[in-house]
């Protein structure tokens, strides 16, 4: 990875399925004053009680800093990895750093 290039990761929150939940999640979301929590994009409305999040910080813990205090113990957060096509028909490159 390039040094300029900041580490791009994926948050998703989950919340209760019921209505209160749903409601008082994004209640919180809007009120935190964060650009990214304010975008969230939700799955409420096709019964995912979740809120995802793609930021770009410098670690996992950054990522998780940004969710409001309540959402940030159950959150699950991912680093997200693009692929160049020399990485992928080299597959011991991708090996060497996989992780099972």
């Amino acid at each position: 990875m390039e040094d300029d290039i900041m580490p791009k990761y994926l948050i998703e929150v989950p919340h209760g399925a019921d209505k209160a939940s749903c409601v008082r999640a994004i209640q919180v979301f809007m009120r935190s004053g964060s650009h990214f929590v304010t975008h969230a994009d939700w799955g409420c409305l096709d019964g995912d009680h979740k809120a995802w999040l793609m930021v770009e910080v410098e670690d996992k813990n950054a990522a998780r800093r940004i969710l409001p205090a309540a959402y940030q113990h159950d959150a699950k957060i991912t680093e997200l990895t693009k692929f160049t096509r020399k990485e992928i028909t080299g597959p011991e490159k991708l090996l060497e750093q996989h992780r099972g």
